[in-house]
């Protein structure tokens, strides 16, 4: 079986500053090495569980951040940007299952670290067919299109919550539990790698439902401000609802989740 392992790094057990992500920040080269091992805790678990196949996405920011020399032989890499299903690029009819390591709650969410749903910058929320989705959410509806079920969430307490909510009893790994955006109390990374590579086992095993969403998928996104539903507007299709929401509505995950990457980066132009 082959298995899709999406990382992120807002959600690895240590990491609770922008210093700790932020690829021109110093502190930042030790969290892509805890970050690389938490990946690898990963692969060992699937490969335990029975995985034929590892493939490993990676996920935050530009999404080179992986120490390729560090990870485990028996997986392959997806890095670099930009890519046509950014999170999930490497997703296909053969994916089996799908984990989700590092990750962080959904945009508003209370008590929870570094919370956002794509970017911080320009996107307040983001919903599919009248549903607010974080990125677990809109990820998993994505894998589900392909029919594959998303196994295991790995972060803090509060995507851990939102993973099960959304998706049922799947193997969730609390690494941290958030105290305010910035803070939380983490456990040693050595104890979250054990246990993700616990669970990755037991998350092969599981047999659970894709979360699926039956098209037409209208996709709904909230922007910071109205200059970047201004540019996300431009997309072809779109629909203009007020100052700050822009809907696009599509026959697919798969374009809908281009559309979502179009109109975020037309949006973040007004950051630069």
């Amino acid at each position: 079986m082959k298995v899709l392992i999406s990382v992120d790094m807002e959600g690895v057990a240590g990491v609770v500053a922008m210093s700790h992500v932020l690829s021109d920040k110093k502190e930042y080269q030790r969290f892509r090495k805890l970050m690389t091992a938490e990946t690898n805790a990963a692969v060992e678990g699937a490969l335990a569980g029975g995985a034929t196949q590892v493939v490993v996405n990676d996920s935050h920011g530009g999404m080179a951040n992986i120490l390729i020399e560090d990870l485990h032989p028996a997986a392959e890499l997806i890095s670099g940007s930009p890519k046509p299903l950014g999170m999930m690029e490497g997703m296909d009819a053969g994916v089996g299952r799908v984990f989700f390591v590092g990750y962080h709650a959904a945009s508003g969410t209370s008590a929870a670290v570094m919370e956002h749903t794509w970017s911080g910058r320009v996107v307040g929320e983001v919903a599919l067919n009248g549903r607010a989705v974080g990125e677990v959410g809109f990820n998993a509806a994505l894998a589900g299109s392909f029919g594959a079920p998303v196994v295991l969430v790995t972060g803090d307490r509060a995507v851990a919550e939102e993973a099960r909510a959304l998706l049922g009893e799947i193997e969730t790994v609390v690494v941290k539990e958030g105290v305010s955006r910035y803070a939380a109390r983490c456990v040693h990374p050595s104890v979250a790698q054990e246990r993700i590579r616990q669970a990755a086992e037991r998350a092969m095993r599981l047999e659970v439902q894709p979360f699926v969403v039956p098209p037409p998928i209208t996709l709904r996104i909230g922007f910071r401000r109205a200059v970047h539903a201004d540019m996300a507007a431009m997309l072809p299709g779109s629909r203009r609802l007020d100052g700050f929401t822009v809907e696009w509505t599509g026959e697919d995950m798969p374009t809908v989740y281009r559309a979502l990457q179009a109109m975020t980066a037309l949006a973040w132009m007004m950051e630069r």
